[in-house]
């Protein structure tokens, strides 16, 4: 303890949480509660804790021309359900484009009238309407086949539109499909079975002043080669005078000797030395109280099952 009051005063107390969860009670050896210290005020945080970043983008102007230079990333950014909208749509639009050139060169070659005449070949048998041309393009798109609709050899502008109906079609769904499959495979809910500690403490470990947390995957898949980094967010002023609201400072989670490369087969402690060289060595107890920060940790990893990185 004699470090502990060297490092945070001679006031320095264990710190535990009330059970009604109204604030922190300081209390000393063998002392029930003495004060009740106010909680800070809930502030927004910058990185939530189901791992979304607190950032939207203003002032882009001209800048979202770049959002279309790569269109199928964007599609697989959407929320879920922009994605479906713009799926359904899609299919919808070129189902009743190419519908509608059926219908336009079977009216103009004069199938619609013509259709009944015994002796007539029209471009597409047994189409006489627009309904008859969405059900023939139906049929040949999802290769379904009834054989009661089918294109002749005497029409060589349809054999055209049907070349030009292949590659469309395989474009649309390689490209929707495939988004869709990125998507639904992107390995974000597997942050909700890799579980944290509610609170992070700071004791002594091996004679050292130390921040840990804890941390456990809840499925019997593994992640491969696992690690975990800790980024302390916090405002700070240059000695040049210039400020910056959101610095980035690392904390060493055990890069230099390995430990942060997990086997996570059971929870682990993480730690965290507060020495010369970490940002909370000229903190006390009563700064971190009121010192405005933020502490990220990003677990990275291979998912097991999946093969995809997390």
């Amino acid at each position: 303890m004699s470090a502990l009051r060297r490092k945070f005063g001679d006031d320095y107390q264990v710190v535990t949480t009330s059970s009604s969860g109204s604030g922190l009670q300081p209390q000393g050896p063998g002392q029930g509660p003495q004060q009740q210290l106010v909680p800070k005020k809930k502030r927004q945080r910058f990185v939530d804790k189901n791992g979304r970043c607190n950032v939207q983008h203003g002032n882009l102007g001209s800048e979202t021309s770049r959002y279309l230079s790569d269109l199928f990333t964007t599609l697989v950014d959407l929320k879920w359900r922009w994605n479906l909208f713009i799926f359904i749509l899609t299919y919808t639009v070129a189902w009743l484009f190419m519908a509608s050139m059926w219908w336009v060169i079977a009216y103009t070659r004069g199938d619609l009238n013509k259709a009944h005449v015994g002796n007539y070949t029209p471009c597409v048998a047994n189409v006489y309407n627009f309904p008859s041309a969405f059900l023939f393009f139906i049929e040949t798109e999802a290769t379904i086949g009834y054989g009661y609709r089918y294109i002749t050899d005497k029409c060589p502008e349809g054999i055209i539109l049907f070349l030009f109906q292949s590659i469309l079609g395989s474009i649309v769904d390689a490209f929707l499909i495939g988004c869709m499959f990125i998507k639904m495979s992107q390995p974000k809910k597997r942050a909700e079975t890799l579980m944290f500690s509610e609170h992070a403490v700071i004791s002594m470990r091996d004679g050292k002043l130390t921040l840990m947390f804890r941390v456990g995957n809840l499925r019997n898949s593994h992640m491969v080669s696992a690690q975990i980094r800790c980024k302390l967010l916090k405002s700070r002023q240059t000695p040049e005078g210039e400020f910056l609201p959101l610095d980035q400072l690392e904390l060493d989670v055990g890069f230099s000797t390995g430990a942060d490369q997990l086997f996570l087969v059971s929870p682990l402690t993480i730690c965290h030395v507060i020495d010369a060289k970490s940002p909370f060595y000229d903190l006390s107890q009563r700064s971190m109280q009121t010192e405005q920060f933020e502490i990220v940790v990003i677990l990275e990893g291979i998912v097991e099952t999946t093969g995809f990185l997390a």
